[in-house]
């Protein structure tokens, strides 16, 4: 089942569909959440004054995040949700009170469209992307708290930042509750072959771990996030073979969990 949140404007403003969501047919055990899945900025904030490249780079979005985490759902049967606006407009990852939920600045672009925002800009923004995204989100995991156990969110970051390359290929981060990411690092497929680190090439102080600490704990779900580099899903085949390996790494690491929680 597929929804979509269309919001009303506020004001001259019409955000759009801020937030998608799918359930699938049988009662999930994951759901998997793209915070920065999308692009897209309202027509009317007139491209936040940045050109079409800009737009299309990692500051705006995470590349090749949703088609992994699409792929992902598929394939374990999860729910999945999605945001449908630019991170640049509102990152549904931060919470209002963060400077960086509404950039000004990012790496080295400046946002002007970011620049003077008047505390009404800011909570427009607020009410109509953050609390939609999260009233959905927080939506899914109540209606399905009696067979979610794992939450997984997927991202994607640049292989150069700031001018420095960066060796990491996949990160596997955690916030308050480290045990499925500490878990999974330990079942790290012998034949995997990407660099993969902890808590790189972000942790929680970066201030990452918001909808893990905010969604997931509080439920008592086992939860991580996945960190991805971008060019290594800028094809569907790469993006599908990255989605098949995570699948495979993230069903072992939940059975061995399961193995050890049944022994205790």
């Amino acid at each position: 089942m597929e929804s979509h949140n269309n919001l009303s404007p506020i004001g001259h403003l019409d955000f759009g569909s801020v937030v998608h969501a799918r359930e699938p047919a049988d009662s999930p055990s994951v759901i998997v959440v793209c915070e920065h899945a999308s692009c897209r900025i309202p027509k009317e904030l007139r491209d936040l004054g940045l050109n079409a490249d800009a737009l299309r780079s990692h500051i705006a979005w995470d590349p090749g995040a949703l088609p992994v985490a699409q792929a992902m759902a598929r394939q374990m049967s999860a729910s999945l949700i999605y945001g449908g606006v630019s991170r640049l407009v509102y990152d549904c990852n931060r919470p209002p009170e963060a400077d960086d939920a509404m950039r000004a600045n990012s790496e080295d672009f400046a946002i002007p469209g970011n620049a003077s925002l008047s505390d009404a800009d800011r909570k427009a923004r607020v009410e109509e992307v953050y609390k939609p995204f999260c009233l959905e989100l927080a939506g899914m995991l109540d209606r399905h708290r009696e067979t979610l156990e794992l939450m997984v969110t997927i991202h994607s970051f640049t292989p150069v930042y700031r001018g420095q390359k960066r060796t990491v290929e996949l990160g596997l981060l955690h916030g308050e509750d480290e045990r499925f990411a500490l878990k999974m690092l330990e079942k790290t497929p012998a034949d995997l072959p990407l660099k993969t680190r902890l808590n790189e090439p972000y942790s929680a102080r970066d201030g990452v771990a918001h909808t893990l600490d905010v969604h997931a704990k509080p439920r008592g779900l086992l939860n991580v996030m996945i960190e991805i580099r971008n060019d290594l899903i800028e094809t569907p085949e790469q993006q599908q073979a990255i989605a098949d390996d995570l699948v495979h790494w993230i069903e072992n690491t939940m059975s061995a969990i399961q193995s050890e929680g049944a022994r205790q």
